[in-house]
């Protein structure tokens, strides 16, 4: 028996109509309610919901195929942060997870606007998202929206007997500052960082102030914080020049190129959709802000090959 081929898809955050063109780029067709392909299936790197107009439309497209046609999934940030915001704490106070505040509204009000009259559908979102695993590995690849860090991997597999699922509990301990759970949602939901030296702050292209920049964690003897950047927003020169400290060393991680291929999303790349290493896919790039929405085509090759990467050119294909 032929070993099925898996398609990976990078962050959608409600484009609906893009995912629906990819997949019936790659030959998926509706079938029995979800949509399938003959040999093969997909598996989502997270970050279904927020900022995209068809936020409801995607969400049901997706856990669709989750529950009918074999397509596996795994947490994103957003959905992460989603979850938290609409969940009360347990100590009575009325506050939530996370604290309502401007910021966080602002990345979360297409979703809380498009599920305004739909409180049972939310409930059900709310429910399904307690559902979904963190990471997914398999013999021949591994699945994580933004790190594979692996000793919060390790320590994560010896406390859950299963798959890779987080219980409530586990969310609610989440917001607790580093604890376990917290740093276990934080590298593996949102990756690592480092803070910008001597108290700095930069101003992002979403517009939100930052203390912290993103870090890739596949970079071999780096020296300098330009040699672990990884994200849209340049670091200013002085900053990249700045030599890392034995603190930032402990802060990095290390994905080696002789570990099997890994799939992740979540850092707005840009240009053509290559890997970033040879065992190595960033499939985010930034279909909600007219990038592209972005799949990779994997057949258990060990090393990732830039020709089986597939998109839509949202800018081109769906112009403003």
């Amino acid at each position: 028996m032929q070993k099925q081929g898996i398609d990976l898809i990078g962050d959608i955050h409600g484009c609906a109509e893009s995912l629906k063109l990819l997949l019936n780029r790659m030959g998926y067709k509706v079938m029995d309610g979800a949509y399938r392909h003959p040999s093969r299936r997909v598996i989502f790197l997270g970050d279904v919901i927020d900022r995209g107009p068809r936020i409801v439309e995607t969400y049901e497209i997706v856990r669709a195929m989750v529950e009918k046609s074999g397509a596996e999934i795994v947490m994103g940030n957003h959905e992460y942060n989603y979850y938290c915001y609409k969940t009360p704490k347990c100590d009575g106070s009325g506050d939530f997870l996370r604290e309502h505040t401007p910021r966080h509204q602002r990345i979360v009000q297409e979703t809380l606007d498009q599920f305004a009259h739909r409180h049972s559908d939310e409930q059900e979102l709310l429910d399904w998202i307690e559902s979904i695993p963190l990471f997914i590995e398999h013999d021949d690849l591994r699945v994580v929206h933004a790190c594979w860090h692996s000793t919060l991997i390790n320590r994560l597999k010896e406390r859950v007997a299963s798959a890779p699922v987080v219980d409530k509990q586990f969310l609610l301990n989440s917001v607790i500052p580093n604890s376990f759970e917290f740093l276990v949602m934080d590298r593996l939901t949102r990756g690592t960082h480092l803070r910008l030296p001597n108290n700095e702050v930069m101003i992002s292209k979403d517009g939100f102030k930052r203390h912290f920049f993103r870090t890739r964690f596949w970079a071999q003897e780096p020296k300098r914080m330009g040699d672990v950047v990884f994200q849209p927003d340049p670091l200013p020169e002085h900053i990249a020049r700045t030599e890392l400290t034995p603190a930032d060393y402990v802060d990095l991680q290390f994905y080696s190129r002789d570990e099997r291929p890994l799939f992740i999303g979540h850092y707005w790349c840009e240009g053509e959709p290559k890997p970033v290493v040879d065992n190595i896919a960033c499939l985010d790039y930034s279909a909600v802000k007219y990038g592209k929405l972005v799949a990779y085509r994997f057949d258990g090759e060990k090393t990732l090959d830039r020709s089986k990467f597939i998109w839509i050119d949202v800018d081109a294909e769906f112009p403003r």
